[in-house]
């Protein structure tokens, strides 16, 4: 199973404000920065609770693939309605296999604790940073504490019109495992 990351920071490294507000983010004029093709390669998308809270004010449900949300409380929690989504407890080890089992081969792993979670366990082979040209100064970091490094290899970088920057990785090596 291949489990990438595609996500937006701050310069400054957040991932949101303290509250979870995104409005540091470009609107919709941003222009395309591989998104689309990117999510075109995966099967499933895994989010945390708090992600898919995050999604909901959105208004319209953004996404056209399966989406599967983490939670301790899984069954607390309602799709909306039309969408491809599924809630699921365990290990991010545990959530794979079972994946894995269903025949997924590709997932997008997006939200920061859901993030930080696989990469400690050692399951994220890539991952696509866009930096947007803001200091936040405080927020929900992207990255958190690990048990040892996490040694990427860089594949390439790009900026575009809008300022933004982007740095694709692999991993290198894994810290080990849950």
């Amino acid at each position: 199973m291949k489990a990438s990351v595609f996500i937006a920071t701050s310069v400054d490294g957040f991932i949101a404000r303290e509250d979870g507000a995104l409005d540091w983010l470009p609107g919709d004029d941003v222009e395309e920065h591989g998104y689309m093709a990117f999510t075109a390669t995966v099967d499933a998308i895994v989010m945390g609770r708090h992600t898919f809270e995050t999604v909901l004010g959105f208004g319209a449900w953004p996404f056209e693939k399966l989406v599967i949300v983490l939670s301790s409380r899984a069954s607390e929690l309602v799709a909306p309605e039309g969408a491809a989504c599924e809630f699921m407890s365990g290990t991010p080890r545990e959530v794979v296999e079972r994946l894995a089992e269903r025949g997924l081969k590709h997932l997008y792993i997006d939200g920061g604790v859901t993030i930080q979670r696989f990469l400690e366990a050692g399951l994220i082979q890539r991952m696509i940073i866009t930096r947007i040209p803001v200091l936040l100064g405080s927020g929900i970091p992207l990255f958190g504490p690990l048990s040892r490094d996490v040694r990427l290899e860089h594949v390439a970088t790009r900026s575009y019109r809008g300022g933004l920057v982007q740095s694709e990785y692999t991993i290198a090596s894994s810290p080990r495992s849950e």
